[in-house]
């Protein structure tokens, strides 16, 4: 039992004296006038409603003070982990937006790229085919096509000019692309 709370009016005078000082303690600790004023406030409505049974063996007024300080110590660790939380959604959000754009993007360079190769003249197109997509050497594609090696160069050559000017547009995708994949 808290000896200097057995009556109601005895409470209210606490509450009357205490509650000011209270709130300025905790609005020091937290710098929120109603983060503290509710601090406060849940304290002494607990101190009331516990009264008989709590046991306090310093000052009331050591007790509530010390309460004070470890609600607000409490109140800011658990608002610098709702801000972590907040901030490590909020980088998953925009990675997970940034991977998707970066898919659709990469998406549309396919096709774009799949376009452009199936516009190439047939041979140009077979020869880049077999060495960008099967990884064949100039000499294995020369050899393979009965043609000379020169031809495959010039081939490739004229193939890779063509892209070039084809997906210009995508030149800077295609940078961000694969920085981000290697």
């Amino acid at each position: 039992m808290v000896p200097e709370i057995k009556t109601k009016e005895q409470f209210e005078t606490l509450f009357k004296v205490q509650y000011p000082k209270l709130c300025a303690y905790a609005n020091s600790i937290l710098n929120d006038i109603q983060a503290s004023e509710d601090i406060v406030q849940d304290l002494l409505f607990k101190l009331w409603e516990s009264r008989n049974s709590l046991e306090i063996t310093t000052s009331v007024e050591a007790y509530l003070t010390r309460s004070v300080k470890n609600k607000a110590l409490n109140v800011i660790r658990h608002t610098e982990v709702k801000d972590q939380y907040k901030n490590y959604n909020e980088e998953l959000i925009n990675e997970a937006s940034s991977n998707e754009l970066l898919l659709l993007e990469a998406k549309e360079l396919d096709q774009k790229i799949r376009k452009s190769i199936d516009t190439m003249p047939t041979k140009r197109k077979e020869i880049f085919l077999l060495s960008r997509f099967d990884g064949l050497k100039y000499a294995e594609i020369s050899k393979q096509l009965d043609i000379s090696i020169k031809t495959v160069e010039n081939q490739m050559s004229s193939a890779l000019k063509y892209l070039r000017k084809e997906l210009t547009g995508f030149l800077t995708l295609l940078i961000i692309f694969f920085i981000k994949n290697f």
